[in-house]
């Protein structure tokens, strides 16, 4: 193929929402047996693009020539047909259904009776499955899996449609460095057999290892193209935000004051044994494990919404047991979840609802709600966070990723509690927002809260956390100060169980 010819060609797309022009004049070409990444700061317009393409919906104006052809679509099944699938940001899983029924959901395979063939689906699950090498029962239901589980199993559904281009939008941002690199082999495979792969990503370090060459936007505008080798990260990041970021982990250094949290031997029948560890007025307490560590369930524990097996926990001297979420938060805790989609935002609600719902009692005035102060408190936060929406009616989820996680963040804070539990706090968030949360985090703990961040991204954990507690299946193997003594290498070692 020459270097004129494309398997994608997008041109002039622009794309208009109610107030919201999402897509000014864009463009985006992919050569076949390509990786290509799409780069860009939350709202840039990556994902409205994707959308266009797959015909979620139309593009406003524009052309697309795919394959040779100009392609107009009315619905993702055309896009399907045209050779294209997609591995969306936010995962949409039938939860209370089975692995293969998730992949092959509208499409089963039928015997001569008419009836569906479980046998050969299965078959075809397993050899899906494998090509995303993930060793699980076919029959597994998908509420039974880890968030990593779920994302590799769509990208197995998005492999089944045997397309010649597949868009991945953050296909690593619920995985493990392993199961990152494991995802690369999956690429590498699928660029082998010719086909192309559009990598969206805020992990610069992933683009500059997985894609061939990148595309960069901005405020919905296209930025550049550019070989992939032939370009720096601070150049992407200038291209990305307009400016130079020199510092993505601004931590601040405040005095650490009194145990604010204390576990003492916490266990779960399951998932976590004889935990202890204490958390300080002031600190920022790094959580990290590979997946099945237990981390979040921890958490969540603490949080009230999984029942304790033995232990005890304190909070500010006070013993603490709660029954439901609600009982922390009164108590003083915070719980930013790491999945936003599931069971963080209310999507088809505002952002108003979105930001002051976690404390609605506040706001009663009697058997009447204080609409102004609600509305009030919600611009605060939207101008806090710098939360990119034309403003707060509009439904969340409208808004981009990283911005649908800064109104989770302002919803908590509204309620002032003493201690923030933030699970993948910059999970899907671009270098220019999580910039921006890092430095909201360091004022919170300025300000004498103490926060408990789980992150799988180890820069992350090392530049912001003032010390770290690893686990491994289920119990803690290290609590380290966070010094110059602390390697990538050693805190992989911990979370991999090795001494």
């Amino acid at each position: 193929m020459s270097e004129e010819k494309y398997l994608l060609e997008m041109t002039g797309i622009t794309k208009e929402f109610p107030g919201v022009k999402a897509l000014r004049g864009v463009e985006l070409k992919v050569k076949a047996g390509e990786v290509h990444g799409l780069l860009g700061e939350n709202g840039a317009g990556k994902s409205t693009m994707m959308n266009c393409l797959m015909c979620i919906f139309p593009p406003t104006t524009g052309t697309i020539i795919f394959d040779g052809q100009e392609r107009v679509g009315h619905t993702p099944y055309d896009s399907l047909n045209f050779g294209i699938s997609m591995v969306q940001q936010e995962l949409s899983p039938v939860r209370d259904r089975s692995i293969m029924s998730n992949i092959w959901m509208g499409r089963e395979p039928h015997n001569k009776l008419g009836l569906i063939d479980w046998k050969k689906m299965q078959k075809d699950t397993e050899e899906v499955l494998k090509a995303v090498e993930l060793d699980e029962n076919p029959k597994t239901l998908m509420r039974d899996l880890t968030v990593a589980k779920m994302q590799m199993v769509e990208i197995a559904r998005a492999i089944s449609y045997n397309a010649k281009l597949i868009i991945m939008d953050e296909p690593s941002s619920a995985l493990t460095e392993k199961e990152t690199q494991q995802l690369f082999r999956v690429i590498r495979k699928l660029k082998a057999e010719g086909r192309s792969v559009i990598y969206i990503s805020h992990k610069l370090d992933e683009i500059k290892a997985i894609t061939d060459r990148v595309s960069v936007y901005r405020d919905g505008t296209y930025v550049s193209s550019a070989n992939t080798a032939d370009i720096t990260q601070d150049q992407i990041i200038e291209m990305m935000v307009g400016r130079a970021v020199s510092d993505i982990f601004p931590k601040v250094q405040v005095p650490i004051g009194e145990t604010v949290l204390k576990v003492e031997n916490l266990s779960h029948e399951k998932f976590f044994h004889n935990v202890s560890f204490e958390v300080h007025k002031g600190e920022i307490f790094g959580l990290m494990g590979l997946v099945g560590a237990g981390r979040t369930e921890l958490m969540e524990t603490i949080f009230g919404l999984r029942e304790r097996a033995g232990g005890s926990v304190t909070l500010n001297g006070k013993d603490l047991h709660p029954k439901s979420g609600r009982d922390a938060i009164d108590a003083g805790i915070a719980f930013i979840t790491e999945d936003r989609r599931g069971n963080g935002i209310f999507p088809v609600q505002d952002i108003q609802y979105n930001t002051v719902i976690a404390n609605i009692q506040s706001y009663k005035k009697g058997p009447l709600l204080d609409l102004k102060q609600m509305e009030k408190d919600t611009d605060e936060y939207i101008e806090k966070i710098q939360v990119k929406t034309p403003n707060q009616q509009q439904q969340i989820k409208n808004l981009s990723g990283g911005n649908q996680q800064k109104v989770l963040i302002g919803r908590w804070l509204l309620t002032d509690p003493d201690v923030i539990i933030m699970d993948e706090p910059t999970r899907g968030i671009d270098v220019g927002s999580k910039a921006e949360i890092h430095k909201l985090i360091g004022t919170l703990v300025a300000e004498g809260k103490c926060v408990i961040m789980i992150s799988s991204e180890l820069p992350e954990v090392m530049g912001m956390s003032d010390r770290i507690m690893v686990m491994h299946e289920g119990t803690v193997t290290g609590i380290l100060e966070n010094n110059d003594q602390v390697t990538a290498e050693g805190l992989m070692a911990l979370a991999s169980g090795i001494e």
